[in-house]
């Protein structure tokens, strides 16, 4: 006998969404208000989707005439959304694609728990994306220090190969020798290794003149 709980799991959310729909009763508002959400309920029953919000966000309703569209879209900007319509093959979509949107007409429609599931995947998208973007800025400025560290080496190489670490003056021999030795250590790391011990915008300054020391001797042997 197949499994409740693993059938429910294979449902599409579309299909959640208009099951719980059905099911519903009637506690909208009495009045103007009730019916605008009971037609917008039957609309999304008969002609609506909904995407998996761990794909997408995109909800549509598909409309065969162009006036049905756009009095669709008219009702739906009652709830504060800002629906879209395009043509798809002779039939009209009127759609949103914003996760905030979304739940106001999920909301709007009575379809709380399909709500709660919907609010429960954005938070665990917007968390990852949040790691994400966190992960990528601290890689990117990672691969901007080793970047920068190892061009500050060959500067100090070019040096010491075309006039020698004694060219450089004294207060600069220390920290070069540091950098050629160790090329991708970050500014605040190396200068914790000066004696005596440095402020990372020191360790910045010095090897700024070391770079234009290089640039120089590039320039004269050019």
């Amino acid at each position: 006998m197949e499994n409740k709980d693993n059938s429910k799991k294979d449902i599409s959310f579309s299909k959640q969404v208009k099951e719980e729909l059905k099911k519903q009763q009637d506690h909208f508002p009495k009045g103007i208000e009730k019916e605008r959400r009971k037609i917008l309920r039957d609309v999304f029953i008969k002609s609506g989707s909904i995407m998996d919000p761990n794909k997408a966000y995109h909800l549509e309703f598909v409309c065969r005439e162009e006036q049905s569209a756009k009095d669709l879209k008219d009702l739906m900007e009652h709830f504060s959304v800002r629906p879209k319509v395009t043509e798809r093959k002779g039939q009209y979509v009127v759609y949103i694609k914003d996760g905030d949107e979304i739940c106001t007409i999920l909301s709007a429609m009575g379809a709380g728990k399909s709500l709660m599931d919907f609010e429960n995947v954005r938070i665990i998208r917007e968390v990852r994306g949040d790691i994400n973007r966190r992960v990528n800025a601290e890689t990117a400025n990672l691969e901007k220090t080793v970047a920068a560290g190892v061009k500050q080496a060959e500067d100090i190489e070019y040096i010491i190969d075309k006039k020698g670490i004694e060219y450089l003056p004294e207060s600069l021999r220390e920290i070069a020798l540091l950098r050629r030795e160790y090329p991708t250590v970050p500014l605040s790391e190396l200068a914790k290794m000066t004696d005596p011990p440095l402020g990372k915008s020191g360790v910045h300054h010095r090897l700024k003149k070391i770079r234009d020391i290089a640039e120089k001797i590039r320039e004269e042997n050019s």
